[in-house]
């Protein structure tokens, strides 16, 4: 028997499978599972629900299979973390009506601050260090373990994130419509020049809606022909974000239809909403590739 449970030890750390006393944590997306997965290492198990190639706005017909792929997940964990935001309202009480259902007891949230990003090195960064913060105060004796995690994992975003002089010489000369949850990491990060925006019909007063933009392709014709597009590459880029849908297909379409090249890409916001991008360094890379390809 000894020599069984030996065995069995000695499996489950060649296989990185967590201690029975690691923390249990439930996250509601791929972006707060990446940090705590990388920084808590194996002395952390965690999980998130929502699905990260869908805007998690969208997700209601879909929660309860997943809330169930995760019940076991659900019943009591150590920690319950979520964005605070409207994005994640939905899977937040999908979670919560699941386990009051079953008897589980209150869902206590750990929260981000409002409207907290993470698809620049630097908000990157920041997220790993609220995260380092959570880890540390709900697991004290794995502080420095999960100190030293912390520094390999926003090196690997440094990383990512790091831009040669002759990438960000050849990026400053592109130009770009931008779906509006991108414009940051498109204009600050990469230096892309941003033409304009375009967003859904909720934000902006309903003013940057595709439909808006083409309009105002069509009336400034001679004002898109005055950049200078051929040190760019000869095209302007139109940028979706993969989470919110394809909203700029007529974007694209607008631009042919005035003799520009377009060339439409689409960044992503969540780990594993692509193959092969397993972490937010990995969501760094890749966008900032389509714009390099």
């Amino acid at each position: 028997m000894k020599q069984f449970i030996l065995v069995c030890t000695v499996l489950a750390l060649l296989f990185g499978v967590p201690a029975v006393s690691a923390l249990d944590v439930v996250a509601t997306t791929s972006v707060l599972w990446d940090p705590v997965s990388q920084i808590g290492g194996n002395d952390v198990h965690v999980v998130y629900i929502a699905d990260p190639t869908v805007c998690p706005h969208l997700q209601g017909d879909i929660l309860p299979n997943l809330i169930q792929k995760h019940a076991d997940d659900l019943k009591s964990p150590d920690l319950f973390l979520a964005h605070n935001s409207s994005m994640d309202t939905a899977t937040m009480a999908a979670i919560e009506k699941f386990r009051d259902s079953n008897g589980y007891g209150k869902t206590k949230w750990t929260l981000l601050k409002p409207d907290t990003e993470w698809n620049t090195p630097e908000s990157a960064d920041a997220l790993a260090d609220t995260v380092l913060g959570w880890l540390k105060e709900a697991d004290p004796k794995n502080v420095t373990t999960y100190s030293e995690n912390a520094v390999k994992y926003k090196e690997s975003i440094s990383a990512a994130g790091n831009l040669t002089p002759e990438e960000k010489d050849v990026l400053s000369k592109k130009n770009a419509i931008v779906m509006a949850w991108q414009k940051t990491p498109v204009e600050k990060w990469l230096g892309v020049k941003v033409y304009d925006i375009f967003a859904p019909e909720f934000a902006y007063g309903g003013n940057k809606t595709p439909a808006k933009v083409v309009d105002s392709i069509q009336k400034n014709k001679d004002k898109i022909y005055a950049l200078d597009l051929v040190s760019g590459g000869g095209k302007m880029y139109v940028i979706e974000n993969m989470q919110s849908g394809e909203m700029a297909k007529g974007i694209e379409e607008a631009l042919t239809d005035i003799a520009v090249n377009a060339d439409r890409v689409t960044f992503t916001n969540f780990p594993k909403s692509v193959d092969g991008v397993n972490s937010i360094p990995d969501v760094l890379t890749y966008n900032k590739n389509l714009l390099l390809a």
